[in-house]
């Protein structure tokens, strides 16, 4: 047995800590309250296991591990550093999460509930105390101020109850069990460790293939987390998972995770080492030569373990300028008919075959097969919001095409129209404020084709005038930047009363200009752009989702679940045609990595809705039904809390 002030302790002097195969902190708000009313009403919150072993060669999680013996966390984490974090004020040194879950949880002295703080009702109200101060000063300061208030005063022996039995959690004791002996190798204890969380916190299969990795190599996912970190740091949106399916690739050739079993330690080390550098190569040229360089139009990002495959069989780099361009076309093509959105496992592997047998020449001709017509349609610029397929198209068009500013003629791009701050702006040709005053719903004004980029200089110009009125004086100032942003100058397409048709015209013109791009890029003739393309930053005129849908994020995001993308377009992986535009898309699930993608589309139809759960979605008509899924996943869980301690 040991108590909670000497598990903390253990903590503080550097004897208990985590192996470096443990995944991090997990838990939410919803599960941090419900363990702390177990504790609170002494329920039975589980034992903990912990590996007794010598700390030389052992590769841990945390800061300062002490000399000699120290115990390793299996089981128990997520309720130890609950308890150490509510305590200190701070995570322990080997934390790795999210901190929100652990500060300003607050209890009240007449209902004896845990909430988060919230100053609205919190504020001034003696009833709520702060857990914290009373796991770490002690009862005293609340004992003194409920002394002198006369309205609670009367109560103050209910209430030093109550607070002692939140001050004693210092006094509780939990059971430990020991994994000792020589025999437990780290491939032992691993195995230990999936047995005993399969029934807590879920683990994915990137978790399970990262754990028998670290049995070998320790430092696995640190390597893994160290290169994710600094590629999100430029802006893009990686995970764990997806850099170790571009690893297992690379090392393996196959896409799924299962294929890592029985690969030597070092041999992934090195197929890393390679894929990370292969990485960095793909994204520069996708910067330097479509402009992509930014998550929100990096599509098809499963495309890229294909590309990095490709690389990595060539020495990590493109033979020359042709056969990079026919890359660029392939990756294009993918994203744009939505090779990976389902399946992705299948798909990647019959694309890994064609890119080992036939190298870029085969990876299209069996995207060709798949889809067969490689061609833009205007009505493929359909679609509407920043989620939309064709969206990153339209981006990449405006930089690799050299479009006009409507400010003073010049290229968008150019160092004097972006200044310091590098920014471009998503501008609404015909103003948002003139189209709803007409009547228009919210998809055809956030049309793909009612949008350009412009700089924000002149975005502020436009503002909300009459199309006919600011085109016209961009057209007879600078000719030409209209045509550069593909608009159409048929001048009686100007007209509020004529949107639809005007929308109709650029999405021709955009179509033409998509398509003589793509054929440029599979003739590899020589790039239009000399100079690479610098990174810009772009600001969003459009409407963020609907509020509901903002609450709806803000809600999960609290509670420990993703954040969904917005207005997305949802294909069908075999017809690469639109089921249909999500107001919100998890495609990792609820939870990163666990359980199937969710879709929340207002317009749900049975038939869509059947497809949709064919393929693997789970679908959900209105913000209501979703988040009534989610807060019977909480009390269920809360109730698991409450008898066994709410997981590991």
């Amino acid at each position: 047995m040991a108590q909670v002030s000497t598990l903390l302790a253990q903590i503080d002097n550097g004897t208990l800590l985590l192996p470096e195969f443990q995944r991090g902190y997990v838990w939410n708000r919803d599960q941090v309250r419900g363990f702390m009313r177990s504790l609170y009403y002494r329920y039975p919150v589980g034992s903990l296991l912990v590996w007794q072993t010598p700390v030389d060669g052992m590769r841990l999680r945390g800061a300062s591990a002490a000399p000699g013996v120290v115990e390793l966390l299996l089981d128990g984490q997520q309720r130890v550093t609950t308890l150490y974090g509510l305590t200190r004020g701070q995570p322990p040194a080997f934390f790795e999460g999210r901190t929100e879950p652990l500060s300003g949880l607050y209890f009240h002295l007449d209902d004896e509930v845990f909430e988060y703080y919230a100053p609205a009702k919190m504020k001034g109200n003696l009833r709520w105390v702060d857990v914290h101060t009373v796991l770490q000063e002690g009862i005293g300061p609340f004992v003194a101020r409920i002394s002198s208030d006369p309205e609670l005063a009367p109560h103050l022996a209910d209430y030093v109850t109550k607070l002692n039995r939140i001050a004693q959690i210092w006094q509780l004791e939990f059971h430990v069990e020991k994994v000792t002996g020589e025999d437990k190798s780290l491939d032992v204890v691993v195995e230990i460790f999936n047995r005993v969380n399969s029934g807590g916190t879920k683990l994915s299969k990137a978790d399970l293939a990262l754990a028998k990795l670290c049995a070998e190599w320790a430092d696995a996912r640190g390597h893994l987390r160290r290169a994710v970190g600094e590629w999100n740091a430029g802006g893009y949106r990686f995970t764990l998972d997806w850099f170790l399916r571009v690893a297992t690739a690379v090392v393996t050739g196959d896409a799924k995770f299962e294929s890592l079993e029985g690969v030597d330690a070092e041999v992934f080390g090195e197929g890393l080492a390679r894929a990370q550098k292969a990485v960095d190569t793909v994204l520069n040229n996708l910067s330097a030569h479509l402009g992509v360089d930014h998550d929100r139009v990096l599509a098809g990002r499963y495309s890229l373990p294909v590309v990095v495959r490709l690389l990595d069989q060539q020495g990590g780099k493109f033979k020359d300028a042709e056969q990079r361009n026919r890359v660029l076309f392939w990756y294009l093509q993918a994203a744009l008919w939505g090779r990976f959105s389902g399946s992705t496992e299948t798909v990647l592997n019959q694309d890994l075959k064609a890119c080992d047998a036939g190298g870029i020449d085969g990876m299209i001709e069996t995207l060709r097969r798949w889809r067969g017509d490689l061609r833009v349609r205007p009505e493929d610029f359909s679609g509407y919001g920043m989620g939309a397929r064709f969206y990153p198209l339209l981006y990449v068009l405006t930089r690799r095409m050299k479009a006009r500013d409507f400010w003073n003629g010049a290229p968008v791009l150019s160092e004097g129209m972006l200044g310091k701050g590098s920014k471009l702006q998503v501008h609404h040709l015909f103003p948002k404020a003139r189209l709803y005053e007409h009547g228009y719903e919210r998809a055809e004004v956030n049309a793909v084709a009612n949008f350009c980029f412009l700089t924000q200089d002149t975005n502020l110009w436009v503002g909300a005038r009459e199309p006919d009125e600011y085109l016209t004086r961009v057209e007879e100032s600078y000719p030409g930047a209209l045509r550069s942003q593909w608009v159409p100058l048929d001048r009686e397409l100007w007209t509020i009363d004529r949107y639809r048709e005007f929308l109709a015209a650029r999405r021709h013109l955009l179509a033409e200009a998509a398509n003589a791009l793509l054929d440029e890029l599979l003739s590899g003739a020589a790039e239009r752009a000399v100079e690479p393309l610098p990174p810009v930053t772009i600001e969003a005129d459009v409407e963020d989702a609907y509020p509901e849908v903002r609450q709806l994020a803000d809600f999960l995001s609290e509670n420990g679940y993703a954040r969904p993308e917005t207005d997305v377009e949802i294909t069908d992986p075999e017809t690469s045609e639109p089921i249909c535009t999500a107001e919100g898309y998890w495609p990792a699930g609820l939870q990163a990595g666990i359980g199937e993608p969710v879709v929340l589309e207002y317009e749900l139809t049975d038939e869509s809705e059947a497809r949709l759960v064919a393929l693997g979605y789970r679908a959900f008509p209105t913000v209501a039904s979703l988040r009534e899924y989610v807060e019977r996943q909480m009390a269920e869980r809360r109730g698991e809390g409450a008898a066994v301690g709410a997981g590991v």
